[in-house]
């Protein structure tokens, strides 16, 4: 095990992508076993010093900067243990990259489908946050396709959850460690927002699998380091496109009539009469795999790369549809037939089915948190982007809501993002300090605004260290005294993930 503390050793430790600054560290730790992990972590304990967990850093809300205390960084914990063909799993390192997985995988022909936009995170962290991406409208979350967790808890104690062997019972789980140690977990009693993808706070539902609890955690709970994930079969063939839109009505009702029309195809699929004869389960009507969005000012921003980019529409939506050679004439055309009835500026629009021009229309999409951030650093200012999601029936009032605060405040802004699943990015891009001060205020109203409309705060990126306020609005101090009461039931003195998902201050009750 490597122990360093020297300040040009730490410096890399220190940050993450959320840009938060005054982070700062005693010593870091480089375990190789989790082994070492636990007597870390029993010391820590012992002297009630902080600990920080650091995968590949690739956050945005600031959640692997620690503010003191120890940093174990779990790097070494890289090795793909095992890819199942024959039961499609796979056994990793919570240190494996999500690249290096998915070409490994796909190398025997299946398919690893959560795809967050940085696919150089670590899977221990895609793990803690819960991580989705463009993929999740159709195939979830990250949650969907953990089987079985290794954790080390802050005591230095292990602990082995298998999915489907331990539920809520009347409101509290019951779990034993690898020593026999019983541990009794009261869950808190909110329910979950009624959005298809969330990341705020610790996941609770009625007679819930133990392993969940892990799953969304953030780092304090425990340390996750070996993780077995549920694979699927690697779709034979594909078709995709960005299609464009001179009228953001008749994209909206694009955008709900694709979604109505893919969710009725997977009720089909899994219906009494598909199971009982799976060649009924060839699809041959839309199921979007991914639907995302851009608005008009995102398309100027794009076009910057992107030259070839159609001038003055309303807005764009690139989607991806599975195919295989049966169905793949069928399926293209219900594709064209739905975009000619709404409008879709088919002419200009872009259509393949072909690998290397599906990465150009990713780069498409990709290029544009780049361009955003370009832009921030020209300004010397810090992006403010939000991460919300709302119900399907109030999508289209909250997405008016933010066009016409943004609009009304004159600053410069993008939206973009997860349409399928009713979670838009909007990225202000302030040019200067009382411009910034405008974003921040704008942000809290934004906020304000989903909880009215019984939405999240935090859709994919989680809570952190940033937004543990906005948690703290979404929730109320109730239910974060019941988040506390049970980070405490694992974590006895509060030193894992300090200021992560809610204030110390409920820990100290």
């Amino acid at each position: 095990m490597q122990v360093k503390t020297q300040t040009e050793d730490l410096q890399n430790y220190l940050i993450d992508a959320s840009n938060l600054q005054g982070g700062f560290s005693e010593k870091l730790f480089v375990p190789d076993t989790r082994e070492e992990i636990a007597e870390i972590l029993r010391e820590a304990n012992e002297k009630n010093i902080s600990v920080t967990i650091s995968g590949a850093r690739t956050g945005t809300v600031g959640g692997a900067v620690p503010f003191g205390g120890y940093v174990i960084s779990l790097e070494k914990f890289n090795k793909i243990k095992e890819i199942n063909s024959e039961e499609k799993y796979a056994v990793v390192g919570c240190g494996v990259i999500l690249n290096d997985l998915q070409k490994a995988v796909e190398a025997k022909n299946l398919f690893y489908p959560p795809d967050p936009t940085e696919w150089s995170c670590q899977i221990g962290g895609t793990v803690a946050t819960n991580a989705s991406g463009a993929k999740s409208f159709k195939y979830g979350a990250t949650r969907n396709y953990i089987q079985r967790l290794e954790i080390v808890l802050p005591n230095g104690d292990f602990l082995r959850l298998k999915r489907g062997e331990v539920f809520a019972n009347k409101g509290f789980i019951e779990l034993t460690t690898e020593n026999r140690n019983q541990i009794k977990v009261k869950l808190p009693t909110y329910e979950q927002p009624n959005v298809r993808k969330n990341a705020s706070g610790y996941f609770s539902a009625k007679n819930m699998d133990a392993i969940d609890l892990f799953v969304g955690s953030e780092g304090t709970l425990g340390i996750i380091t070996e993780i077995r994930l549920k694979l699927l079969e690697k779709p034979e063939g594909f078709l995709s496109g960005i299609i464009f839109f001179n009228n953001e009505k008749d994209l909206l009702n694009f955008v709900n009539e694709v979604k109505q029309i893919s969710f009725q195809t997977r009720e089909r699929e899994f219906s009494s009469t598909a199971i009982q004869n799976p060649k009924s389960k060839i699809q041959n009507r839309i199921d979007a795999a991914l639907l995302e969005y851009f608005d008009a000012n995102s398309l100027k921003f794009i076009s910057e790369k992107f030259p070839e980019t159609p001038e003055n529409m309303e807005g764009a939506i690139f989607f991806e549809q599975e195919t295989n050679s049966e169905n793949e004439d069928v399926l293209f055309e219900q594709w064209n037939a739905l975009l000619e009835k709404h409008n879709a500026e088919t002419e200009k629009s872009w259509f393949t089915t072909n690998v290397r021009d599906n990465m150009k229309m990713r780069q498409f999409r990709h290029a544009l948190p780049v361009s955003v951030n370009e832009r921030i650093v020209k300004y010397k200012q810090r992006k403010v982007g939000t991460d919300m999601a709302v119900p399907d029936e109030n999508f289209v009032s909250f997405l008016n809501f933010y066009k016409q605060k943004l609009n009304e405040s004159k600053l410069d802004y993008v939206i973009f993002g997860h349409i399928g699943d009713n979670h838009l990015h909007a990225n202000i891009l302030p040019k200067n300090e009382t411009e910034a001060q405008k974003a921040r205020h704008l942000y809290g109203r934004f906020v304000a605004q989903t909880v009215m409309l019984n939405g999240t705060v935090s859709a994919e990126h989680g809570i952190g260290k940033l937004k543990s306020k906005y948690l703290n609005v979404m929730y109320g101090e109730r239910f974060l005294n019941e988040m506390a009461e049970l980070k405490k039931a694992f974590d006895t003195n509060g030193i894992l993930g300090r200021g992560n998902m809610f204030d110390e201050k409920f820990l100290s009750k």
